[in-house]
């Protein structure tokens, strides 16, 4: 094979995959939202989510980014494992289109003859349209549809003159399991079984490899295509790598099937149905593999979820205390959301230090996870958000059992104090960006600003720490004053950022970016005090902080 022929090929992989990530990238820019709600809609029940996964999968042409999508479904808690699992299915099924779209259309017509203006008029939109208009879309929409038949172009004279000017007759005589190891190792690579299909017909249409060939080939991308879903979750909470290992599990078990069966399966496309065009046969094949992998995994989907909910049951991944004691049991339960409670106000105050950079010695003596103590500044906030999530459902769980007036107003004030400390975690995500501004400034006002918000946050945190761990009964005096700092810190911070020598050594915006970043900051320090006062205060002396009046204006 020459050195063109390689470029060639490859060359056309390259169009390819950027034509379906041009396609992605518009269709979740034009309806992206839209798609979501159809695919949360359609996992009322698991027959209703196999359709929306293949219907979904198949507009948007990829079936990792409806994967993905289902992880931040399973990630937020908004369909059921079993639903999730469902979706995959027919997201497998789904992925098939693009194969039928290449077999049909991409070989049986010229494809330079259709593919070119496009490109040429697609491309000419996406340079001169703004980026937010519809238009643009529409452009990058056209623009990758036919970028797609344009790498195939590449790709099917690539390998054409492979065969011209190479023996091939010497791999035919391999055995199965390499060409599934090819495309096992090609998908793994490239991240696209769509492209390697592409490829993949290509050299079954030039006469490189066989039938058989290409099915093992194909099977070997249908593992290879579970390695994305894998890296999307490895550093996700339990839930979405229990939903990276049932497809991985589904597909794995269906392959091994069919690799079982190939010979027999090949002759059932020949022979029974009696499919004579080989690239309809591997198609049809490809096909049929998903649709067994749905008969045969539909009646198991319930037992198949309850195996995975036992996977990844680590103390880090799960609630500290409220996952070990059941809601019927409600001393224990309220004892345990208590405990949990706490243990999401470390969580917080641990994120708020973490985003400023700052070490805390007091904070490594809470019982936070060693393995949450590690993760990004992103995975925090993502685990808080879980950790959120399955605290608010322990609470209803509580409800329906609490009874003793006490238990019920015990058991509202924990839950608010979560829920104000989520406040906090959110207003801190969401100065993040104001933050870096800052902390990178060669601006020694915009700098020293966030030193000196650096300073306050830590002293904050830590007199939050120390009252949580205390075992005193009453807390009352030492909360009204941090309450009474913390209002006087940010006028005090407001005071300064108005003089006129701040005023002269920033621009407008910036003053902006100052103010809005104080903002959030110290509604960020209420929210986190409300959820401490929650926590350590009963319903009487809450009131107290009730009639005082904020500090935010």
């Amino acid at each position: 094979m020459t050195s063109i022929d390689i470029w060639k090929v490859l060359a056309g992989v390259a169009i390819f995959l950027l034509g379906i990530k041009f396609l992605e990238e518009s269709l979740q820019q034009l309806a992206g939202r839209k798609f979501k709600l159809f695919l949360k809609k359609q996992t009322s029940n698991k027959l209703k989510a196999i359709g929306g996964g293949a219907i979904v999968t198949g507009v948007l042409q990829s079936s990792s980014l409806v994967s993905l999508m289902v992880l931040a479904f399973v990630g937020a808690g908004v369909i059921t494992m079993q639903n999730a699992l469902a979706v995959i299915l027919g997201a497998n099924l789904g992925t098939t289109i693009d194969s039928w779209i290449v077999a049909l259309i991409g070989f049986k017509v010229n494809i330079e003859r259709f593919s070119l203006p496009i490109a040429a008029i697609a491309g000419l939109g996406f340079v001169i349209f703004n980026k937010q208009t519809k238009l643009y879309n529409w452009s990058r929409f056209f623009l990758g549809f036919s970028f797609l038949f344009l790498g195939l172009g590449y790709m099917k004279t690539g390998i054409e003159d492979l065969v011209k000017n190479v023996d091939l007759q010497q791999y035919e005589q391999s055995p199965v399991i390499v060409f599934f190891f090819i495309g096992l190792i090609i998908t793994s690579l490239i991240q696209s079984s769509s492209a390697t299909i592409a490829i993949t017909l290509s050299a079954l249409y030039a006469g490189a490899i066989n039938l058989v060939d290409a099915t093992a080939i194909v099977l070997g991308s249908e593992i290879g295509t579970t390695m994305k879903l894998f890296i999307a979750s490895i550093k996700g909470i339990a839930a979405k790598r229990r939903v990276a290992l049932g497809n991985f599990l589904f597909n794995s078990i269906t392959v091994v099937l069919a690799l079982i069966f190939l010979f027999p399966i090949n002759r059932f496309i020949t022979h029974t149905v009696g499919i004579k065009d080989n690239l309809i046969a591997l198609v049809f094949f490809q096909s049929l593999v998903n649709l067994l992998g749905i008969i045969l995994f539909y009646p198991l989907l319930n037992l198949f979820s309850r195996f995975l909910e036992q996977r990844f049951r680590t103390a880090d991944d799960e609630t500290m205390f409220i996952h070990k004691v059941p809601a019927t049991e409600i001393s224990m339960a309220l004892f345990a959301l208590e405990n949990e409670t706490r243990h999401f106000l470390f969580a917080v105050s641990d994120f708020a230090l973490s985003c400023f950079e700052i070490e805390s010695i007091k904070m490594k003596e809470t019982e936070l996870g060693q393995k949450f103590l590690a993760l990004t500044i992103v995975e925090k906030y993502e685990h808080i958000k879980y950790l959120h999530g399955e605290v608010h459902s322990y609470y209803i769980s509580l409800q329906k059992t609490a009874e003793e007036k006490t238990d019920i107003e015990k058991l509202d004030r924990l839950m608010s104090s979560v829920r104000n400390s989520m406040y906090a975690a959110k207003n801190i995500k969401d100065a993040i960006p104001d933050l870096e501004q800052l902390s990178k400034s060669s601006n020694d006002i915009k700098y020293n600003f966030y030193l000196q918000t650096q300073a306050v946050v830590k002293k904050f945190c830590e007199k939050i720490y120390e009252l949580q761990r205390g075992s005193q009964t009453f807390y009352l005096e030492e909360l009204v004053t941090i309450y009474k700092s913390v209002t006087a810190g940010y006028t005090t911070t407001l005071k300064q950022l108005y003089r006129e020598s701040t005023a002269e050594n920033v621009s407008e915006t910036e003053i902006t970016t100052l103010l809005n970043f104080n903002r959030e900051i110290f509604t960020a320090f209420k929210s986190l005090f409300f959820g401490a006062k929650d926590f350590l205060l009963n319903k009487e002396q809450s009131k107290y902080f009730d009639e005082l009046p904020g500090f935010i204006r």
